[in-house]
């Protein structure tokens, strides 16, 4: 069950205790004094040390600093007769896991004991236990054809088991969750196939918010004179990698709206970001701003006139008045300089930041295979989406501002899949290389495992040549050439990608939260 260390100077006393916690299947060793204790952990194993916190020699304090020197992880539990907020803060300071007052209880002792050793077991159980409840819940959502609203709640409860699964170590239930995760993902593929090209419509009048529409609805809206808004667009974001930080934004605002919305396809950088700060599809973008809308094929930056896309917006809704700065974050250094200048954007009503998460994490194809060493599976990407941000500039940036009287709202332009089922597409030299999504004049593939709209239009985007057609991956898959096909298959699988029709990709977060 565990190896106990109990240490009090009055040890006699505690004989009854002892056998209880014997009588449970733990084997507790007793020391009366500090010195003893600490020599003891250096030499042997223990789970748990009880530790009383008067005694002769070196207090129990003192006694839990040199156990920490040795062993910051193990858990330490402070018993004592004394209930003074100072010695409890310096206690908690020091990192004790539990805090009894004595006279202890042997249940009370016994509950501790199980918090701390049998915690991550009972949980895991547990999770496997409301798993299994719930897994027919969502096999009946599943079936139930259900609208775009439904499906941004599926999403929302698939990525919370997902999360949950972390705390499971049941293999065999982790896998019975990622079937039920791909099974959703085939059925949300049918679903856009479906309903994609109707919302995109000119004459649509029901569809969800989307690229287009979000500055309009979810954005705008919260405007409110003598409250500075940050916009803070993090690229590539999936609503699981917002999960992992949300504690971190917690702990400085108070977070009042977790939603999602749809990106537009392809689920890229260049089409989504643009049509998010231009409030409109791409195909309008290139209506009216043909000089600064690239297509994949042409040469030269596909993001760069964002601010400008924004002013245009602005304009269309009658919002040309409002005074707004725009930033775009690419390196570290510009990072640092968003620090340095964000007292300055108070004096603004809305301030646009862009930060280019993923360039940070890869700036270039030849550093893939450290992404995918760093990121190999979602559980990884999510760690690495946390650790990266609780260090980043833009968290420095956003705590500076957390006392003021600030709206902030999180959102993203698209998320990624990890790809791992390769499928073959022939294509002439004008077609083009994502992964995820090509467009081109004489593509050849395979009909189920590609959304398709021969007319680019339909689906709001523009006409790069004459009889182009886009093609859009399901699920996990990837699109490769025949040629250097074994290369490119291998070079790619589980790496994350996006462009394509997946849940992750398409179901992004928006989040509103204002200052505590």
């Amino acid at each position: 069950m565990g190896n106990i260390l109990w240490v009090d100077d009055e040890i006699d006393s505690l004989t009854s205790q002892i056998l209880f916690l014997e009588n449970k299947g733990y084997h507790v060793q007793t020391k009366t004094n500090g010195f003893d204790a600490v020599e003891f952990v250096k030499e042997n194993i223990v789970d748990v040390v009880l530790l009383d916190e008067t005694m002769p020699g070196i207090s129990g304090l003192q006694t839990l600093q040199q156990i920490k020197e040795i062993n910051s992880n193990l858990p330490v539990v402070l018993i004592t007769k004394n209930e003074a907020e100072n010695l409890m803060d310096e206690a908690i300071g020091s990192q004790i896991s539990d805090y009894l007052i004595k006279p202890v209880n042997p249940n009370q002792v016994w509950l501790s004991l199980k918090k701390l050793i049998d915690n991550k077991r009972l949980v895991a159980e547990k999770t496997t236990s409301a798993y299994q409840q719930q897994f027919r819940n969502l096999f009946m959502a599943l079936n139930n054809n259900p609208d775009y609203n439904e499906w941004m709640e599926i999403y929302k409860k698939l990525v919370y088991w997902e999360l949950e699964m972390q705390k499971s170590d049941s293999p065999e239930m982790q896998e019975v969750f990622h079937t039920q995760k791909s099974e959703a993902n085939t059925e949300f593929f049918k679903f856009i196939s479906k309903n994609y090209a109707s919302w995109v419509s000119p004459k649509s009048t029901d569809g969800p918010i989307m690229s287009h529409t979000l500055l309009k609805y979810k954005v705008f809206p919260h405007l409110e004179k003598g409250t500075p808004l940050f916009f803070v667009l993090i690229d590539n974001l999936r609503f699981d990698q917002w999960k992992t930080v949300q504690p971190i934004f917690a702990e400085s605002f108070r977070i009042h709206e977790e939603e999602t919305f749809y990106s537009i396809l392809p689920t890229a950088t260049q089409y989504a970001r643009n049509a998010i700060f231009s409030g409109l599809l791409p195909v309008d973008i290139e209506k009216q701003f043909p000089v600064q809308w690239k297509n994949d094929d042409e040469d030269g930056g596909k993001n760069l006139f964002e601010e400008e896309f924004f002013k245009g917006q602005l304009k269309r809704l009658g919002k040309s008045d409002l005074k707004y700065s725009y930033t775009k974050i690419t390196n570290n250094h510009d990072g640092q300089k968003l620090v340095d200048n964000i007292h300055n954007m108070m004096q603004n009503d809305i301030n646009l930041i862009v930060y280019n998460f993923v360039d940070m994490l890869s700036h270039a194809r030849t550093e893939m295979e450290v992404l995918k060493e760093l990121a190999s599976d979602e559980t990884s990407y999510r760690s690495l989406t946390q650790s990266w941000f609780e260090h980043s500039p833009l968290h420095q940036a956003l705590k500076k501002i957390a006392d003021k009287k600030v709206t902030v709202i999180v959102g993203t332009d698209h998320g990624s899949v990890r790809v791992k089922n390769p499928v073959k597409v022939i294509g002439d030299k004008q077609t083009t290389a994502n992964l995820r999504y090509k467009h081109g004049r004489n593509l050849n593939y395979d009909t189920k495992d590609v959304l398709v709209f021969r007319n680019p239009t339909e689906a709001g985007l523009p006409v790069p040549n004459v009889n182009s057609s886009y093609i859009f991956g399901k699920s996990d898959t990837y699109l490769c050439y025949p040629n250097n096909y074994n290369h490119f298959v291998n070079y790619y699988r589980n790496s994350f990608q996006h462009g394509g029709v997946s849940l992750e990709e398409m179901i992004t977060p928006i989040i509103r939260m204002t200052n505590k």
